[in-house]
């Protein structure tokens, strides 16, 4: 998953949480980036017909945008799963964050025929939890 897939799922969650466009500065505050550089992005993001941003109101989807989107939080559940519940990593939330940036959809793939993924995945993840409601139950002992 690349930078620019992690905005993307960023503004996803972000939309979620705000019932609405995707603030600055949420977002700034999901990715622990800088306003500017959610700016940068947004530009970008814009650019390539993946989020339409209007100033002062927020950055939403576009729907190419939300399908990739959606693939980046299916990949990010995919690894929060597969450190949880296959090598019981106790901090497995950090280690996924670190993790998405560098494992490539093929990864990912291989990874989900390991693991026992529910039907409703991504959906099942809780935007302002900052996590998988279901992967909660299951993990269980190894929540932080």
């Amino acid at each position: 998953m690349n930078t620019a897939d992690q905005y993307l799922k960023a503004i996803y969650l972000a939309q979620r949480i705000e019932d609405g466009p995707a603030s600055t500065g949420t977002l700034a505050d999901l990715l622990e980036v800088s306003p500017a550089s959610v700016n940068e992005m947004v530009g970008k993001l814009q650019d390539r017909e993946l989020v339409d941003h209007e100033k002062y109101k927020g950055a939403s989807l576009t729907d190419e945008g939300l399908e990739r989107a959606h693939n980046a939080l299916q990949t990010y559940c995919i690894i929060e799963r597969f450190l949880a519940n296959v090598l019981e990593v106790e901090e497995f939330r950090d280690e996924a964050g670190a993790l998405e940036s560098v494992i490539d959809d093929t990864v990912a793939e291989r990874l989900d025929t390991i693991i026992d993924r529910p039907e409703q995945c991504p959906d099942c993840f809780d935007a302002e939890a900052d996590c998988c409601e279901l992967l909660e139950l299951e993990a269980g002992g190894h929540a932080d």
